[in-house]
């Protein structure tokens, strides 16, 4: 099973590849919040791409990088933004199906990923397409029964030439283990309170697990509780967690030398 505490700079890339983990990944969520900009592709593929670029520079581990639905509406779209993160040096990459919290069209969703594995073809890379459906992320009562589309939409990534499939907010055990038996590829869910253990979507059969926005958000989370602690406190006992800038310059100055 592969793990994937996601990254959204080269101080957490650094970190992360610290804790032993073969390889890392990154949250476009993450990445588009610490620039300034809410989630969901506001933040230009530009300004994305270089985050990433930074990473891959920086780390010396593979790198599978959350590009959303690929910075722009047509198939055409993916396949530039594809084009410039393999130049980065990623080997992976997220794909998913919604733009403006709205569900692509099936037949562009399979599109773009015919799209992205052409370029990676065309470049001889083997990319990792991991392509994602937001069908359990989309507010109750948007759609009636949500495995069925989640299982159709899937199994077209999957014979559109995606590696991997990814479900994000899908927390149930049963319906996980169903999934795994009936799309027949390797399967991604999301870590997040609620959700199976390691252990138990090991025995389920689920093939990697990654944390999204997940990690960047807890340590804003804990920032607050810092904020909070000195305004109303005035105590500093929260900051007994932090990374001794020591060693985070003994980081740095490592991936400077190489």
């Amino acid at each position: 099973m592969l793990l994937l505490p996601n990254v959204w700079d080269v101080a957490s890339a650094l970190i992360v590849a610290e804790a032993g983990f073969p390889a890392i990944a990154t949250s476009s969520a993450g990445i588009a919040l610490s620039l300034g900009y809410t989630d969901g592709e506001r933040i230009s593929p530009g300004e994305m791409i270089a985050c990433v670029a930074r990473i891959v520079g920086a780390v010396d581990l593979p790198l599978s990088a959350d590009i959303e639905s690929g910075y722009g509406p047509t198939p055409d779209d993916a396949a530039t933004t594809a084009r410039e993160l393999i130049h980065t040096g990623a080997i992976g990459m997220n794909l998913e199906d919604k733009n403006a919290d709205q569900l692509l069209d099936l037949s562009v969703a399979v599109e773009k990923i015919k799209a992205v594995r052409s370029v990676a073809t065309e470049l001889h890379v083997p990319i990792v397409v991991n392509a994602r459906t937001d069908v359990y992320m989309l507010p109750d009562g948007e759609v009636k029964d949500r495995y069925p589309e989640a299982l159709r939409r899937l199994g077209a990534y999957r014979d559109a030439g995606a590696d991997c499939v990814f479900v994000p907010g899908l927390k149930d055990a049963f319906t996980i283990g169903r999934l795994v038996k009936d799309i027949q590829c390797p399967v991604n869910i999301l870590g997040v309170p609620g959700a199976p253990s390691v252990s138990e979507l090991k025995k389920l059969g689920v093939a990697r697990v990654s944390l999204g926005s997940g990690p960047m958000r807890s340590g804003l989370g804990l920032l607050r509780r810092i904020a909070s602690d000195l305004r109303s406190k005035g105590t500093y006992a929260l900051l007994d967690e932090a990374v001794p800038l020591k060693v985070l310059n003994e980081l740095m100055r490592t991936r400077e030398s190489q």
